[in-house]
């Protein structure tokens, strides 16, 4: 109610004269909302949010959510508004004033194979997700994209406004720990990865991979588990890494639950000031209007039972030279201009594929957040979860079965990862693990 109040007052302020603008200034200086945040981790809290701050989120918030044409409540509680195409957030980035959003579709890689609805392994079936907003049978107009609204109450879960949407930026392995040929993996500050990856000194213009679906528990709201595809190029040690990615992740402080959701990042430094998750700042060009990124992703798989997956693909046009993202068997979603990006404006140098969490040690001990399922590579399909038919896009924008990949887990006891071949999943892996258990203290 409190944030309510507020807003109202902040509205009236608009239309006052100057005297009652002085008097509106000393009651903001001197106000205080208590707020109340909770998730569906028994997480609860009460923070003091000064008025001005209240008005400095609802700016931003003004900024991002565009006014819709139409807007679709989604089971899951989301809303989802259908904003016009011209008028979505990506538009408003300052290298992006003369962008023009690209008409002619993207020539589309070589060898890019339809997927099948279903692929048997070990009597289970294997299934794509689809988006838990479907199900109301709504859809956006054409002309439009669907975008998640964001709340003042996810920006408050945040630990800043500035951090809203943001990752924190990847303190790298000491040169001391890395091999040359290593990949940009966190150490410092309690990031912890199960990756596959390919080696550094190859040009590469894009990646795909299918990826298991699954709800994994977070122990604590402020920590992540994700699944995803990393199209980097740059100084893994410097200022100037570029990095494009996409997958799902279960996020509960940037999204308010435990639901896994397809989402976007990118960067132009390394993690410092450039990017953001899915539109939650200007930069990636959503063309689609039935895929939202950031919504919850359903159904999903189950332990013993059928396995669900989603298939991705990023790749530079050639014809155009921006990264395009599809989803499924071949939905173009949009894409990232080339204008964003310094070393991507041209080409990619690795490319990883993988899981990630968090690891706050809250309570002295390592996480018990769960990557993947839950379960330990051994335990195969239907159990653990998988990466399956990696590809990448070569200098002929052909696709091509990864053939040589190096894996990656810094704490096996913890989170592993197995890979190998077959001739209906090409090079794949499984991965993940418990975290916390009497082998990871």
């Amino acid at each position: 109610m409190g944030i309510l109040l507020l807003l109202v007052l902040l509205r009236k302020i608009k239309s006052c004269s100057h005297h009652h603008l002085l008097f509106f200034a000393f009651l903001l200086l001197h106000t205080t909302v208590a707020v109340k945040i909770s998730t569906t981790l028994n997480y609860t809290s009460y923070r003091e949010v000064s008025s001005l701050r209240m008005e400095r989120i609802q700016r931003h918030l003004d900024k991002i959510n565009k006014p819709p044409l139409l807007t679709i409540q989604s089971p899951d509680g989301d809303i989802i508004d259908c904003v016009h195409k011209r008028k979505q957030p990506a538009l408003d980035h300052p290298l992006l004033k003369n962008h023009k959003i690209q008409k002619v579709a993207p020539k589309v890689p070589k060898g890019m194979k339809v997927k099948k609805k279903g692929t048997a392994m070990e009597g289970v079936v294997s299934r794509g997700a689809w988006q838990m907003w479907h199900q109301n049978r709504t859809r956006c107009p054409k002309g439009t994209v669907p975008i998640r609204r964001s709340t003042v109450h996810d920006v408050l879960r945040a630990k800043s406004l500035y951090e809203f949407g943001k990752k924190q930026r990847s303190m790298a392995m000491s040169l001391s720990r890395r091999r040359p040929d290593a990949p940009d993996v966190v150490s410092g500050n309690g990031h912890e990865h199960a990756i596959a990856y390919t080696g550094s000194s190859e040009e590469v213009y894009g990646a795909k991979a299918t990826i298991n679906v699954w709800d994994p528990s977070i122990q604590v709201v402020n920590e992540f588990s994700l699944s995803q595809i990393w199209i980097l190029s740059g100084s893994f040690d410097g200022s100037d890494l570029n990095s494009i990615e996409a997958g799902w992740q279960v996020s509960p402080e940037l999204y308010g639950d435990s639901r896994p959701r397809l989402f976007t990042y990118w960067t132009s430094d390394s993690y410092q000031a450039t990017g953001c998750y899915n539109l939650l700042c200007s930069g990636f060009v959503q063309t689609n209007s039935r895929i939202a990124i950031g919504a919850a992703i359903s159904p999903i798989s189950s332990i013993d039972s059928n396995q669900y997956d989603i298939t991705i693909l990023i790749w530079k046009d050639p014809k155009v030279g921006n990264w395009w993202m599809s989803f499924g068997d071949s939905t173009l979603v949009g894409y990232w201009p080339a204008e964003l990006f310094t070393h991507l404006a041209q080409h990619a140098t690795m490319v990883e594929w993988g899981g990630e969490v968090v690891n706050t040690r809250a309570t002295g001990q390592h996480t018990s957040t769960q990557m993947g399922s839950g379960h330990f590579a051994e335990d195969g399909f239907g159990k653990a979860s998988y990466f399956r038919n990696l590809e990448i896009v070569d200098t002929d924008n052909s696709l091509s079965s990864v053939h040589e990949i190096s894996t990656l887990a810094e704490n096996t006891n913890c989170y592993d990862i197995k890979s190998s071949y077959s001739d209906d999943w090409g090079t794949y892996f499984y991965y993940g693990g418990p975290g916390n258990n009497p082998q990871c203290p």
